[in-house]
């Protein structure tokens, strides 16, 4: 989750957040280098008192300002078209979970189990149990297994709306009428938080997303649990 004054992203939990979290940081660096270089050039020229009228051009220095740019332009480029294919790959995932928005809740229905889905409100602030976080905890949380491929069938029913995971490196838009699909992997055991991340209506601050993460043993017995008492 995030936290008061944080300045940087959430803690990785997914390796596809740590490709994203890798790649910021290299653009970030090639950002102050150039930052670095346009204003040592800015202060050299304004503080220098040579001057020479006779010079109309030089085709070296057209050659480096448009060479160098594009050299800088691939080596961003190529780490963020890599992760762009990974964020499409969805190899052999181990289940489905379908994620659906609503006005304004979202609903949760896993395609493997056709007896379980469940619909996921956030639990309003007089009733939430002491640790519980504000405008962040739901109802009934999204359950997956960890060290698992999922993949994340994301719709919408009504308007647009965005189901985002930050610590998971998520987003995808839900669509009326489509389907958009992602990949859900967590490396870890934990509760991640997100929330609606395209304005949506009224309530669009109020439809939290709450995925927890847990071993494969305990996930089984929980499916077993659900669809027992469905």
């Amino acid at each position: 989750m995030a936290h008061p004054s944080q300045l940087g992203f959430q803690d990785a939990a997914s390796p596809l957040m740590e490709e994203l979290l890798h790649f910021h940081d290299h653009a970030l660096m090639v950002v102050l280098l150039i930052s670095v270089l346009v204003l040592y050039i800015i202060f050299t020229m304004v503080s220098t008192t040579l001057t020479d009228k006779l010079i109309l051009d030089s085709q070296l220095i057209e050659i480096i300002w448009t060479i160098l740019p594009a050299v800088v332009l691939a080596a961003i480029a190529l780490p963020s078209l890599r992760i762009l294919y990974l964020m499409d790959e969805i190899n052999d995932p181990h289940m489905t979970v379908k994620a659906i928005g609503h006005q304004w809740y979202w609903s949760y229905e896993y395609t493997d189990y056709k007896e379980l889905s469940f619909d996921s409100y956030m639990i309003p602030t007089q009733d939430l149990l002491p640790g519980q976080l504000r405008l962040l905890e739901v109802d009934h949380r999204m359950i997956v297994p960890s060290s698992s491929p999922v993949r994340v069938l994301v719709t919408a029913e009504d308007v647009l709306h965005s189901w985002a995971v930050p610590s998971l490196g998520i987003k995808m838009d839900a669509v009326p009428g489509r389907l958009n699909q992602t990949t859900l992997y967590a490396n870890r055991t934990g509760v991640f938080y997100g929330q609606c991340s395209e304005i949506c209506g009224a309530n669009h601050s109020f439809m939290p997303i709450v995925v927890e993460s847990i071993p494969l043993s305990h996930f089984k017995d929980w499916t077993t649990l659900m669809i027992e008492d469905e």
